[in-house]
């Protein structure tokens, strides 16, 4: 079985810059990962596309991926994680605690270019899928 991956809105935003299509890099690792995505990743790739064309075709690709919905459980478990980083002196954007809090609850890894998601406890952290 495949192994359950979030990717990160930085991922999907830093393909997108470069001209490349991010669902096509997914594809060709479909093998090894299952590809998931929740609301504030969505939320966050979808609101800086400013070409309609290709807010569609992102909308319709994250309406066929792993959807993790944000139960209360979640909820409660990032307020527990920012309070408790915050508490460390590890003071973290509450949309990137919200994502993590998402990939604990499902046991996925998040893809990411950000160095900070290491800092959240039990996390598995990936900066490539190969």
């Amino acid at each position: 079985m495949a192994n359950l991956v979030i990717p990160d809105s930085n991922v999907f935003i830093n393909a997108t810059r470069a001209g490349l299509d991010p669902f096509v890099e997914f594809g060709a690792h479909a093998d090894e990962w299952e590809f998931a995505t929740c609301g504030m990743v969505v939320l966050e790739v979808t609101r800086g596309l400013r070409i309609p064309k290709i807010l569609l075709s992102f909308q319709e690709r994250f309406a066929i991926m792993i959807y993790v919905p944000t139960t209360n459980q979640i909820w409660e478990r990032t307020a527990q994680l920012a309070w408790t980083l915050d508490r460390q002196g590890v003071i973290l954007p509450a949309q990137d605690i919200l994502i993590a809090a998402h990939a604990l609850q499902t046991d996925a890894a998040v893809l990411t270019h950000d160095a900070h998601f290491r800092s959240i406890p039990g996390l598995r952290v990936i900066n490539r899928l190969s």
